[in-house]
């Protein structure tokens, strides 16, 4: 999953010259590696998590888009007060103000799962992004603290990559820990009593994982805090919301953010509902169980394809590159939505592949020639990633309606959509 850019910066009082670490603080990058590997996976994780209530709790497509929905508009709720938090604690502070607040929220599942109410799993997923966001406003202007500056880049694209890994490796996992249950029992045949007990053992699953995240967690924070007074002449400027918004005035800045919204909306209606529509008759007729560990091969996809187009994008022009992956995931939607069996169920998973270089992509054409507005761009796009929450829910409406397949309509407008950013941007700015 795409991690938001930072939205704040720093001002280095060392020379020039002098290549050394801002911050000596030997160790704590690879902490930071394992927040991005995290995150991701706990954002991937949703994907395994909505088919599972949309059984117990007998949703429509819609109403079980609402865990996205109350996930990703954390970004557009918070992203801006949250960034305001974190300039006013600093980057270490913050970190560890996020870290807790995601615990809050993986701690929340437990009254969650005793209630067998879905309204208190969505509130719960909602504080546990909120934790996300904050994280997420720290991650990459810390890691480029942690290091000689001339190695930022690299460390970056580092974290990225345990980013794409966990949202490969958290699905197949939580398939198994989530995923299958009772043998020849649902909601739906059950009533009362029997219903809440029902969705009280099931989804003890859920809660038993996002423990096991808890505790990490909390090892991750005490490690942040015990560096919280590491972070030396630690600046931020003091641009506002209205500046930011200003550059949606620029046509390439504001087209670009319409794409990041479509894309990180695409990319998770696809993610949500993979399950279910594996599980089909005319796809693979999969099991529950089985259909989710092949999350992994959607999201693997995206990892194995930042590292082709890392090299393609060297020779050829973003624009292009970006234009012909939106163009193949057009294709690969349009076989799978009039297909059957295998075809239709690996076609659609291979999307994954033409997602991988999209955010990167979208957003640094987006970017060109900010300058000094960098920041405040960073700040509207972070908004953007709230595409997530409401093209999923359209996504759902569509399918109650015509069905899995046909909705498909819908991510594939977005591409098509991408598809004109990017050859609009072929050129540089």
């Amino acid at each position: 999953m795409a991690l938001a850019p930072d939205l704040a910066t720093t001002t280095d009082p060392r020379p020039v010259a002098d290549n050394s670490p801002p911050v000596d603080a030997p160790g704590l990058n690879y902490f930071v590696f394992a927040l991005f590997f995290i995150f991701g996976g706990i954002t991937s994780l949703n994907d395994v998590i909505i088919p599972k209530l949309k059984e117990l709790f007998t949703l429509s497509y819609f109403e079980a888009s609402l865990v996205q929905f109350c996930f990703f508009i954390a970004y557009a709720v918070i992203g801006v007060p949250g960034a305001r938090l974190v300039k006013r604690l600093g980057y270490m502070r913050g970190a560890v103000a996020g870290l807790v607040t995601i615990m809050a929220g993986c701690l929340l599942f437990i009254p969650a799962s005793r209630s067998a109410q879905f309204p208190v799993f969505l509130g719960a997923y909602f504080i546990l992004a909120t934790g996300v966001v904050l994280v997420q406003i720290v991650a990459n202007p810390l890691i480029s603290l942690l290091g000689p500056p001339s190695t930022t880049h690299s460390r970056l694209t580092f974290a990225q990559a345990f980013n794409s890994l966990g949202t490969t490796i958290f699905p197949y996992i939580g398939s198994l820990l989530i995923l299958g249950g009772l043998a020849n029992v649902s909601a739906a045949q059950l009533s009362g009593a029997e219903l809440d007990g029902y969705r009280t053992a099931e989804t003890g699953a859920i809660v038993r994982g996002y423990l096991g995240v808890a505790v990490a967690l909390a090892v991750v924070a005490g490690v942040v805090w015990l560096f919280r007074d590491r972070l030396k002449g630690e600046r931020h400027d003091s641009s506002s919301l209205a500046e930011g918004l200003a550059l949606l005035k620029r046509t390439r800045f504001g087209f670009g953010s319409l794409c990041i919204f479509l894309y990180v909306g695409a990319e998770v209606a696809i993610g949500s509902f993979i399950v279910s529509y594996l599980m089909q008759p005319d796809v693979l007729a999969l099991p529950e169980q089985s259909a989710g560990k092949l999350i992994s091969l959607y999201w693997g996809g995206a990892l194995v394809g930042r590292f082709i187009g890392s090299a393609v994008l060297r020779v050829v022009s973003p624009g292009k590159v970006l234009a012909a992956n939106a163009v193949g995931a057009i294709v690969l939607i349009t076989i799978s939505a009039n297909a059957t069996g295998t075809v239709a169920g690996y076609s659609l998973l291979a999307v994954g592949l033409m997602n991988s270089i999209m955010f990167p992509t979208i957003f640094s054409l987006a970017c060109e020639k900010l300058g000094a507005k960098a920041a405040d761009g960073s700040g509207i796009i972070n908004v953007a990633i709230a595409g997530g929450a409401i093209i999923p829910a359209i996504y759902g409406a569509l399918a109650d309606g015509i069905g899995l397949a046909a909705a498909l309509v819908l991510p594939a407008a977005c591409y098509a959509v991408i598809a004109g950013f990017g050859w609009y941007a072929r050129r540089p700015a």
